[in-house]
């Protein structure tokens, strides 16, 4: 299904959907009370289905979760191709990963029905609904049975609707960046649900930390053929990486596709050293081939759809530059040495900026901006996003060349 249509089923199905099991709640609580004590945390299952970015984030909740319950306790619920970046922390145990296809919403009613019987034979005990105010997690978060489930409430904002489902309801917090949100999320297992609005506790007691990721010697190996396969006549010099889509779920994050291309002619005119290579999903290979041309030089190639996301992460790892939008490769990049420049828009670096790795921002600070948050279910009314379309290629490129020119001392 395309992002599109999910959004459209989670407003207009999970609004019902939320109201009715809100209504189921209410029944089985007259008979079995929230507030009973149902003992200790055992089993817990984190949900979120979309962007991997935004999951590189989540560690230290991951973490957390393991010194509670221990690694073997603790699962996760994906979509299917969201799930690489998790066997790549190497936090949740491969088996205890539940991928959900969603091509059709046949094939992801199937998916879901299937994970719901692994976790009621495991007796999970606690979820923590890591979407913001998503109603599909919250209704997956529900029907798993579990005792305890942590997530975002609405309380008195006006934030979309997704029923009473949770037994701990937790307030959103603009002013507080995400990674360290996923982080309170967990430790509301273990507070008073009664004591509203939660979280109330100090912020600054939790430190937010990502590991590094170290290549295989075989993938090293395999990456480095594929970097002389593609530049044949390369000789030793820097790379950069240029990463020209962002996520289909936020096309208005999109740097113009045509600064990418000029951005990289302005690279290899002045740097004659340096090489360059177009990155991208699979479903991003034509485009990303397309930029390559454009450019039109012996020391540009396309990397998109040639690699695994780990092989991804081992470029970034052999690479010296990366230049992307706000998405996923921003995030993965920063469990890398790899210098990344990440432009944003209708987000913000504030709330989703990177926590680790040698991270830079271009942000252009325009009234409208960020456009895209928690509260309008990330639908933002902007049609011309100026935010993106006011960093121009000089911008980008005296960030650029400061790096080079780092990389030249160090070399």
């Amino acid at each position: 299904m395309r992002p599109e249509t999910i959004r459209i089923i989670d407003i207009w199905m999970g609004r019902l959907a939320c109201f009715v099991l809100t209504g189921v709640r209410r029944i089985q609580d007259a008979v079995v009370s929230d507030s009973e004590d149902p003992g200790p945390v055992r089993k817990i299952l984190f949900l979120k289905l979309i962007e991997q970015g935004a999951t590189v984030l989540a560690y230290s909740a991951l973490e957390r979760a393991v010194q509670m319950v221990g690694r073997e306790n603790v699962y996760f619920c994906v979509f299917e191709e969201n799930r690489p970046i998790l066997d790549i922390l190497e936090l949740v145990p491969p088996e205890n990963v539940f991928p959900i296809r969603h091509q059709t919403f046949g094939v992801f009613l199937w998916d879901v029905w299937h994970m719901l019987e692994q976790v009621w034979r495991l007796r999970i005990d606690a979820t923590v609904d890591m979407e913001f105010f998503a109603r599909a997690s919250a209704i997956l978060a529900f029907l798993t049975g579990a005792r305890r489930r942590v997530g975002l409430h609405r309380f008195t904002s006006e934030a979309p609707y997704r029923g009473d489902l949770l037994t701990h309801r937790v307030q959103y917090n603009p002013y507080l960046h995400t990674a360290k949100f996923y982080h309170l999320l967990v430790e509301a297992l273990a507070v008073n649900p009664e004591d509203l609005p939660l979280l109330k506790l100090d912020i600054g007691a939790f430190k937010e930390t990502l590991p590094v990721f170290t290549p295989r010697e075989r993938e090293t190996k395999r990456v480095r053929e594929l970097l002389k396969d593609e530049f044949k006549a390369r000789e030793n010099g820097p790379i950069v990486l240029l990463n020209p889509n962002a996520s289909d779920m936020l096309p208005l994050r999109k740097w113009p596709t045509e600064r990418f291309v000029a951005l990289g002619k302005m690279i290899l005119a002045q740097h004659p050293e340096a090489w360059l290579a177009i990155t991208g999903a699979p479903s991003e290979r034509v485009s990303a081939e397309e930029v390559s041309r454009q450019i039109g030089s012996a020391r540009v190639a396309s990397f998109a759809g040639k690699t695994t996301l780990r092989e991804l992460l081992v470029l970034y790892s052999l690479a010296d530059i990366l230049v992307t939008n706000d998405s996923g490769p921003g995030h993965f990049a920063s469990l890398t040495p790899i210098n990344s420049i990440v432009m944003y828009g209708p987000e913000t670096p504030a709330l989703f900026g990177a926590i680790g790795g040698r991270f830079q921002v271009i942000h252009p600070q325009l009234a409208c901006s960020p456009c895209v948050n928690v509260f309008n279910h990330r639908f933002s009314p902007c049609r011309n996003n100026l935010c993106m379309q006011s960093i121009s290629v000089e911008d980008v490129y005296r960030k650029v060349r400061v790096c080079l020119q780092e990389v030249g001392s160090q070399g």
